[in-house]
């Protein structure tokens, strides 16, 4: 019909009527040269519209329904009232003007003080009971205030001519009312075409109850027993159950008798429902007749065995009910049917209607379950103009709990992508206890909180493709160093025995404690080794980008071989911050998961003393907490260095790695050369003193970290012995990088001065700016005192592994730009990971050519900052600096010359400021007071003027805004890195669980026509084929086609570089506070301020309708607008900039 084409055009019902002057494009149709007989409404807004059924009648098309004029005196329910209120004689019940106990006259002055001219009905009436209310629609504001002066509040709004809870607003008080009066005004005038309301008394906590009943041409009429519909939201109903559980006989028989007189009384024909409140004394009171067949017809078909919609037809025909076989003696109750409505709709969000694209759907079935499906279907487009119905479930059992029981399988069954759904809050309602029992009511939803507790679907495989498509149209999510593919072949993986790994130095740490497990090191013949290969290895050569799959993959052949390493590197440092900006990954559950997989070596970790694992400081309460959750995870060795060797921050460390019951490693960073006489500022004696500070304070093991590779032989056998000497019975462990290809010869002279454990790397992952070799170490400790007591021959297998696994990296592999160490180290002391980053970062500044001068600066700048220990951070401060005079054409005498001129690195400046601590022989005179001028300085130790962290507000604070899955470890993740970690969140509750993925497809995403598999779990293996990309759309996106487990889907992916040349409504950025967006897609139908006015927090900024429902949008903070990013009657996508308050 043309009216519905404007419809779907986009103007109102009643605008699309008028323009077709009624409804005369029905017969310009001419139904009957088209074989058409009758037209059934349906249960939409047609159905309830008299015009509509007279312009069938006009057009000699019969209307499957009642009569134009039943349609019109039933739709007008203050006319639907007076026809209840004279039906029948008065039966001795309270009727009309008697509210219920404690509501309506009650305490008000009883009925004297009823103004009886304007609420006739309120006289003692005969018929069917009714609710105090207005006898007319209003017209004014005035008269609702009126109303409410003389029964009280609650009082409710409902629109006059159509039902469906459009335009229906509760008011609680005064202050409530214009806007209730307002708002449900407008939403009855956009459904129904006209804006009356009519005014009732608000029956608290009632049940709502409806009977279906069906009559005839001939005057017969009959009820098929009731429904009960109180599970509701915003007066939809949203679960429906017949028949009504535990209600009493006696009032099913007056709620069917009433519901038959008042529809005989108006001789009804066709289907309808008759709706009652009944309040808690177990008194019904009739509130409207719906002329129409329900939505919940479905529940009443199952439990008598009535097809309603074919006795609707045959009764248009003209055939009697008793023709069909209907006679009241033989409708009978069999057993319990429930409905639950499917819907678009966001529980978490107050159910706004979500839109979007179906990508999946399937149901869940089986015996006893009914589906009527609405717009159910992969592909589907759910649109913010229509209802928000998916499918109507219905499960029939032989009593509520079967049914209840039923109905929760089937909704566990389905799987809807793509778009939220109410299916976990309907899974909530259906365990609840009282829904069980039978005792619900209006306010059920209201009063059970927890119902909004909801379980997030995991929805693994689709998250999967969403992140594959992404790649496949955008490229990778991490920055990519180099133009590298990754390695079609996956690493080797050798074979592990059956059975638990051999014991270990862990299973001595778990039997006798830290002190038990250092004299055990101590006195172990021969040499130990450590493996850096799970982090400082990869740091220093694959810019830290190993991913947990492929440190998983070789962790048991690690645990069955190399059960006589002291420990491994796995975890600190910058992999812990790296895994979730770059790898998507949890660094905890990195840990948790190799804990759980190499039971019995212990595990180290790098702690920045005060800065943890971050970059900056911390309050002490953070630093304690996170020591003792890496404790409880599965970590064993803290190594607690500063960048600094500033001993306030490392006694800090101590202290909480000590407190969390770990194995104190205190490591003193190592620069200079004690083997040079003229190298007097860090001496022996320096070293020596700081050792004896460290060992006074408790340490456990005493650690020389030489970060840059500086350890000459030499000057590894006047420190070590030194130190041996001096503290016989405390472990040594020496760690360095091979960057100048000295690193093998300066660990066997270690071991040789008396060191008990030195740092190595797999052979295929050492040398360069990484560890020793391993194999270099054992091969050449073979047979002597020193011997490590480890097979070459798995130490070639464990290589070859990583030499397959290096390949998948190469996009980050050092090798890129660096073809080798180099012995100028000695001279610029440039740290391992460091000249590697320094390296990549030169050439992609497109200072390549210029490395050598880079390194040069980097000396100038260290001694312009006064020869530092260089160690993260202080080796970013001293490289930031160097880069900044290479870029700026500086020299070390122009940049201290003009040092109160400059812009410097901001690090650098807060380094100045004293916010890592105070460096060794003091800051830089004059450069530090020119760069700060008159900047605040730090005083001491940094972190001990901070304040603790509220961590329990920061977990609520995270709670809100992730859900209930925030862990522990998660808020201290937040703690020291809130960007990045929100940035995870967001990430991976788009993506899922990326871990799953193998490092080629994570990297670079599938080719086109490639099949392969993704293991979620033991026993949940994806089977996933790429198809696919199409071309851009008109929206700026591509659709990704792929076959998973032999069914076809497709997503739609943002391509990111054409939407730059395309213009989009901007979104609301959720981190900027005064940025205000759609809570929901929907339509702007009224905007409440303008740009410079001041408002308050919870006043109205606009008003948005979606689905026939309107959305208040109010104002989270108190403030002034900014700017306005909307007009009236545009359309807007969910989280659309509406406007900004500052």
């Amino acid at each position: 019909m043309d009216g519905a084409q404007q419809v779907r055009q986009g103007k109102r019902l009643a605008e699309a009527l008028e323009g077709t002057e009624g409804y005369r494009p029905l017969s310009d149709s001419h139904p009957q040269e088209n074989n058409v007989d009758a037209v059934h409404p349906g249960y939409g807004f047609l159905s309830e519209r008299a015009d509509f059924a007279q312009a069938c009648q006009d057009a000699g098309v019969r209307f499957i329904g009642p009569s134009p004029e039943v349609v019109r005196k039933m739709g007008d329910k203050v006319e639907a009232r007076a026809i209840a209120i004279a039906a029948g004689e008065y039966n001795g019940q309270a009727r009309g003007g008697h509210a219920a106990p404690g509501e309506g006259l009650a305490g008000r002055g009883g009925r004297d003080s009823c103004p009886l001219q304007r609420f006739p009905h309120t006289s003692p009436p005969t018929g069917v009971p009714v609710v105090p209310g207005t006898d007319a629609p209003i017209t004014s504001l005035h008269e609702a205030h009126e109303f409410s002066n003389t029964y009280g509040f609650p009082i409710i709004f409902k629109a006059a001519y159509g039902g469906g809870g459009r335009g229906m607003r509760v008011v609680h008080s005064y202050e409530e009312l214009e806007e209730n009066y307002t708002r449900a005004y407008s939403e009855a005038l956009a459904a129904f075409g006209n804006g009356a309301l009519f005014v009732e008394k608000f029956i608290e906590k009632p049940r709502h109850i409806e009977v279906q009943i069906l009559g005839d041409q001939y005057g017969n009429i009959l009820h098929l027993y009731e429904r009960d519909c109180s599970i509701q939201r915003r007066h939809q109903k949203v679960v429906e159950i017949a028949p009504a559980a535990h209600l009493d006989p006696q009032l099913r028989t007056r709620l069917t008798s009433d519901s038959v007189k008042l529809a005989k009384q108006v001789g009804y024909e066709n289907a309808g429902t008759v709706e009652f409140l009944v309040d808690r004394h177990g008194k019904h009171y009739f509130i409207e007749v719906n002329s129409r067949l329900q939505v919940e017809h479905t529940v009443t078909e199952e439990i008598t065995d009535v097809d309603l919609v074919h006795a609707q037809i045959h009764v248009a025909e003209g055939r009697s009910l008793p023709d069909l076989g209907l006679r009241q003696e033989n409708i009978r109750i069999n057993g319990c049917a429930i409905q639950c409505r499917v819907t678009t709709e966001d529980p978490a969000r107050s159910f706004q209607p979500d839109t979007g694209r179906i990508e999946v759907f399937r149901s869940g079935e089986g015996m006893g379950i009914r589906l009527d499906n609405a717009s159910a279907f992969q592909g589907a487009i759910i649109s913010p103009h229509y209802d928000s119905l998916l499918v109507k479930v219905i499960a029939h059992g032989k009593d509520h709990p079967t049914a209840a029981t039923k109905m929760s399988r089937a909704l566990a069954e389905f799987r809807v992508r793509g778009v939220k759904t109410n299916i976990p809050f309907l899974q909530n309602v259906l365990n609840n206890q009282q829904f069980l029992a039978g005792t619900v009511d209006t306010q059920f939803i209201d009063e059970n909180p927890e119902l909004f507790q909801l379980r997030p679907a995991q929805n693994r495989a689709q998250k999967l493709l969403h992140y594959l498509g992404h790649v496949m149209v955008n490229g990778p999510t991490t920055p990519i160093p180099v133009k590298a593919s990754p390695s079609p072949t996956d690493p080797i993986v050798p074979a592990v025995p059956i059975g638990p790994p051999p014991a270990g130095f862990r299973d001595i740490l778990l039997r006798e404690g830290p002190e038990g497990f250092a004299r055990a090191v101590r006195n172990h013949k021969g040499l130990l080794l450590m493996d850096t290969t799970f982090r400082d290895a990869h740091q220093s050569l694959l810019a830290t980008r190993v991913r947990t799959h492929d440190l998983k993959k070789i962790a048991p052949y690690v645990a069955h071989n190399f059960s006589k390493l002291f420990s491994m590197e796995n975890w600190g440092g910058a992999t812990f911050d790296v895994a979730m900006r770059f790898l998507y990954e949890c660094p905890w559950r990195r840990l948790q998961e190799l804990r759980e997989l190499i039971p019995n070596i212990p595990f180290q970790m790098l702690l920045r003393g005060a800065n943890a694992v971050g970059y900056t400081n911390y309050p002490d309460n953070v630093v304690f907490k996170f020591c003792e959750v890496a404790k409880e995870n599965g970590m064993d060795v803290f190594r607690v260095f500063d960048s600094l060797n500033y001993l306030p921050n490392m006694l800090l460390g101590m202290e909480a790695a000590g407190s969390a019951g770990g194995v104190v490693e205190a490591a003193i960073s190592y620069t200079g050369d004690v083997s040079d006489p003229s190298r007097t500022k860090y001496s022996l004696q320096y070293y020596m003193g700081l050792a004896e500070e460290l060992v006074r304070a408790g340490t456990h093991i005493l650690c020389i970290k030489d970060m840059a590779g500086l350890l000459k032989p030499t000057a590894c056998t006047m420190l070590v012995s030194s130190l041996r000497d001096r503290f016989p019975d405390l472990p040594l462990h020496i760690h360095t990088h091979d960057t100048s290809g000295a690193g093998v010869a300066a660990m066997l002279a270690c071991a040789q001065a008396g060191a008990d454990v030195v740092d190595v790397a797999a052979d295929s992952m050492s040398g360069m700016t990484s560890q020793p070799s391993m194999g270099a170490l054992v091969a050449c400790t073979r047979g002597t005192p020193l011997d490590t007591e480890v097979p070459m021959e798995r130490v070639f297998d464990y290589s070859e592994y990583w030499e397959g696994a290096r390949g998948l990296y190469a996009a980050f592999d050092c090798t890129a730009t660096m073809k080798s160490g180099n012995s100028d180290v000695y001279e610029n002391e440039i740290p391992g990971g460091q000249y590697t980053n320094l390296h990549f970062q030169a050439h992609s500044m497109g200072l390549g050519s210029k490395f050598k001068e880079v390194k040069k600066a980097y000396v100038e700048a260290n001694q312009m900052l006064g020869d530092l220990i260089k160690v993260t951070p202080s080796s970013k401060i001293v490289g930031d600096l160097a880069q900044f005079m290479v870029q700026n054409g500086l020299s070390r005498a122009e940049a201290e010359a003009q040092a109160e001129e400059l812009s410097f690195p901001r690090s650098v400046v807060e380094f100045l400021q004293g916010y890592i601590g105070v460096p060794h022989g003091g800051f830089p005179e004059p450069f530090r007071s020119k760069v700060l001028k008159d900047l605040p300085r730090v005083e001491g130790r940094p972190g001990a003027s901070l304040p603790p962290l509220d961590l329990q507000a920061l977990e609520k604070e995270l709670v809100d805004r992730h859900g209930e899955e925030v862990t522990p470890e998660d808020v201290l993740s937040a703690a020291m890195y809130p960007d990045v970690f929100a940035h995870f969140k967001d990430f991976t509750a788009t993506f899922g669980p990326l871990d799953s993925l193998n490092t080629r497809l994570f990297l670079q995403g599938p080719r086109i026509a490639e099949e392969f598999e993704v293991e979620l779990e033991r026993g949940k293996t994806l089977h996933i084929k790429a198809l696919a990309v199409s071309d851009l759309n008109r929206a700026g996106q591509r659709q990704v086609f792929f076959e998973l487990n032999g069914q076809l889907r497709s997503i739609l992916v943002k391509d990111t570089q054409a939407m730059k040349e395309m213009h989009f409504h901007p979104k609301a950025l959720k981190d900027v506070k005064g940025q205000i967006g759609a809570p929901m897609p929907g339509k702007v139908i009224d905007i409440k301020v303008a740009a410079g006015a001041r408002v308050t927090k919870g006043q109205p900024l606009c008003v948005l309708s979606a689905m026939k429902m309107e959305t208040v949008v109010t104002s989270p903070m108190e403030g002034t607008v900014r700017k306005v990013h909307v007009t009236k009657d545009m359309t807007l996508e969910g989280d659309d900039l509406i406007l900004e308050i500052e």
